[in-house]
C-alpha cells in the first residue's frame, strides 16, 4: 500500500469513489507516478514532486495540483468550480470531468518537466 491507497481506505461512499476517480484518471495520464505526500497529504508524485493530492474537507472535495499557475491556465474552464490561488473544489455530485482532469495533469506534468531542465 502508498499513501493515496491508505488515504483512500479512510473514507467512505461517494466521496471516496471521486477522490478515487481523481487519482485514476492522473495514472493514465502520467503512469510513472508513484504514491507518497507532498505538503502533508496524500499524493501521486513525478519526479520527486507533487503532480496531484486530492482530499475531502467538510463541505467539498480539494483537488491540488501545486501550482497557481496550472489552475490558472485554465481559469475559463474551471468557471463552473470554486477555486483558490492552489486548490480547486468539487463534489461527488458534481465531479471535475474526465477531460479537464487530464488537462490540470498534463499541465502539472510538463510544469515539473520544465523545472526539470
Amino acid at each position: 500500500m502508498g499513501a493515496v491507497s491508505d488515504y483512500l481506505e479512510t473514507v467512505d461512499g461517494a466521496d471516496r469513489a471521486a477522490l478515487a476517480r481523481v487519482y485514476d484518471v492522473a495514472r493514465e495520464v502520467v503512469p510513472e507516478a508513484v504514491e507518497g505526500t507532498s505538503y502533508g497529504m496524500a499524493a501521486l508524485l513525478y519526479d520527486g514532486r507533487g503532480l496531484v493530492a486530492t482530499v475531502r474537507a467538510k463541505r467539498f472535495l480539494s483537488l491540488y495540483p501545486y501550482s497557481g499557475a496550472v489552475i490558472a491556465s485554465l481559469a475559463e474552464e474551471l468557471a463552473d468550480f470554486e477555486t483558490t490561488s492552489g486548490s480547486v473544489h468539487y463534489a461527488a455530485d458534481r465531479p471535475l470531468p474526465d477531460a479537464l482532469l487530464r488537462r490540470l495533469v498534463e499541465a502539472r506534468r510538463t510544469e515539473i518537466e520544465a523545472r526539470a531542465r
